[in-house]
């Protein structure tokens, strides 16, 4: 029997009745029993059950639904089992859901390229992204220029000759928002066509020479966005006219990370990080109450644009930042500067590197971030331009959909309303045999290494398995796989006490919380708890709960979205 298990939409809003389609294809004619689990956390919250009558071969897809307390933000996961009428199980398959007030609260953030005339697989790609609970998407170059954004006709070429069409864009959004995903127009802050800039060259940023700034090879033009800039009052026009035309969810804005500094025509030096922000705050007028956000190049300028009116802090990772340690610092420190704000990296990684992009994420999602990667049905994000995307193998697609399950199942433990604290409390995680090998760069490899985050009654453990990976960048291809681990010894030194622990792993195909046990001992290093994790791969989710979790009836958001 051939079984799969989808949410309808990409997220739900409170109040709003989940829906779980279920897609079964048998080989003889019979009754079957359909049985969902619905837990939150490690707890089983619902079960819903139904018979269906299977024809041989054909596919028969039964929906079921389920209303949600009112609490949010809300991650569920969904196990499924499909028995004979003997109680026999025949199939199994799993999913997840989540209950936010905006998309942004939980920015699972993907990307579109193709807008040609002749795309037709609406309903097709939006169906791939929601199977992935990708709830906001990217519209990367859908423009007609980069100065003008609404082409003069339908069918148009845009600056780099590729033929797209707006009635296909628009049909893309509205697709989208059909499954409850979230449309954001690419644009960029400061970039404009040479032709453009000739037209009014003193919109144009000089460098320290005087001299006009180009982008590319005779390609763009770097224009000056600061407040009150003829450029900006042109560009924020621009963005109303789209707003108002289009049914677009927000901005995206682009810089390039280059340059940082600037002179305007008469010769007033500009801090880009401060123009920047400032750009940001005015382009919040325009928006209003729609998502915006802003790449931050190279992590510049995180400490200007962080506490900006952006809705998330949105970092396109490059060098200096090359190690799998980095894209969690990153995210750690963004979430601090940016005052709780949900943190996306842009990290690119050709997808034939698969050991890579399982680590990439295993480290992002631990870390309480997201990843921006997967958009067209199958691809993935493996270079800044992105529609040199490249194409996943069945194996990754199916492992990948995993880890989206699993990030989206654990949300609440992994990043709604919680915080790092690996500098202060992973040196308390002992795992067996564990040696920390150091290369001479001072970076760490060869070692199961440790990610610690809490919440309100709650501590998390994730460990990732960088054993065998004795290269520590997460764009550099791993020789092997890590080695699996079984029956590994954990001890953890805490003064809390624990009431209950339990395991789960998105490497593994049943992805529901395991209880562990536990025992309470001390030492020369203080009290401890001990337990053993039946299986490192990548990565695995230990939580140790000190005390009961919010009340249904109590919302736990950490932010007023507008």
């Amino acid at each position: 029997m051939l079984v799969d298990i989808c949410p309808a939409k990409a997220f739900y809003q409170p109040g709003e009745a989940v829906r779980l389609n279920v897609n079964l294809v048998g080989q003889t004619e019979a009754d079957v029993h359909v049985v969902v689990s619905i837990a939150f956390l490690s707890d089983e919250v619902a079960r819903l059950a139904q018979v269906v009558h299977l024809v041989a071969g054909e596919t028969v897809t039964a929906e079921l639904t389920w209303m949600p307390p009112v609490v949010t933000p809300r991650g569920y996961g969904v196990d499924l089992q499909v028995l004979d009428g003997a109680g026999q199980v025949l199939a199994t398959a799993s999913t997840a859901f989540d209950v936010l007030e905006h998309w942004a609260q939980a920015p699972r953030y993907g990307f579109l390229t193709d807008f040609g005339p002749d795309r037709a697989d609406f309903d097709r790609t939006m169906l791939w992204l929601t199977k992935y609970h990708i709830n906001g998407l990217q519209f990367y170059d859908w423009m007609y220029r980069h100065e003008q954004l609404l082409p003069p006709a339908d069918v148009f070429d845009d600056p780099l000759g590729r033929r797209l069409s707006l009635a296909t864009v628009k049909k893309l959004i509205d697709a989208a928002h059909a499954r409850g995903i979230a449309a954001m127009p690419y644009t960029a802050v400061y970039a404009a066509s040479v032709p453009f800039f000739q037209q009014h060259p003193d919109w144009g940023l000089l460098d320290v020479e005087g001299q006009p700034i180009p982008f590319g090879d005779d390609f763009l033009m770097i224009m000056n966005p600061a407040p009150g800039s003829s450029w900006t009052e042109h560009l924020l026009g621009q963005f109303a006219e789209v707003l108002g035309k289009m049914a677009f969810d927000g901005i995206h804005l682009d810089q390039y990370g280059d340059p940082k500094v600037g002179f305007d025509t008469q010769g007033n030096r500009l801090d880009l990080a401060d123009t920047l922000a400032a750009f940001i705050n005015a382009t919040r007028r325009v928006v209003r109450d729609g998502t915006l956000i802003f790449n931050a190049v190279g992590n510049w300028p995180i400490e200007t644009v962080a506490l900006s009116e952006e809705d998330v802090v949105y970092i396109e990772v490059w060098p200096p930042y090359t190690l799998f340690q980095d894209l969690h610092q990153l995210i750690i420190e963004a979430q601090h500067l940016g005052g709780g704000k949900p943190v996306i990296l842009a990290a690119y990684v050709d997808p034939t590197r698969e050991q890579n992009v399982l680590l990439s994420d295993a480290v992002i999602f631990a870390s309480g971030g997201f990843h921006i990667e997967l958009g067209e049905p199958g691809k993935i994000l493996a270079d800044p331009y992105f529609p040199k995307y490249g194409q996943m193998s069945d194996g990754l697609a199916t492992v990948l959909r995993r880890y989206y399950d699993f990030a989206v199942r654990y949300e609440n433990v992994l990043s709604q309303g919680t915080q790092d604290t690996t500098v202060r409390r992973a040196k308390r995680v002992a795992v067996e045999g564990n040696d920390l090998q150091i290369t001479d760069a001072g970076r760490t490899c060869c070692k199961v290494w440790v990610i610690t985050r809490e919440g309100d009654g709650y501590e998390t453990i994730s460990l990732i398995n960088l054993l065998d990976v004795t290269n520590p960048e997460w764009n550099e291809s791993l020789t092997k796989n890590p080695a699996p681990l079984t029956r590994l010894r954990v001890r953890y030194y805490t003064d809390r006490p624990i009431q209950r622990a339990w395991w789960a792993s998105p490497d593994v195909e049943n992805p529901h919380a395991q209880a562990l046990g536990f025992s309470i001992g001390s030492d020369e290093g203080g009290t401890y708890v001990a337990f053993r994790v039946p299986l490192l791969v990548y990565w695995d989710l230990i939580a140790l709960e000190s005390a009961l979790r919010p009340r249904d009836d109590v919302k736990s958001s950490r932010r007023e979205f507008r």
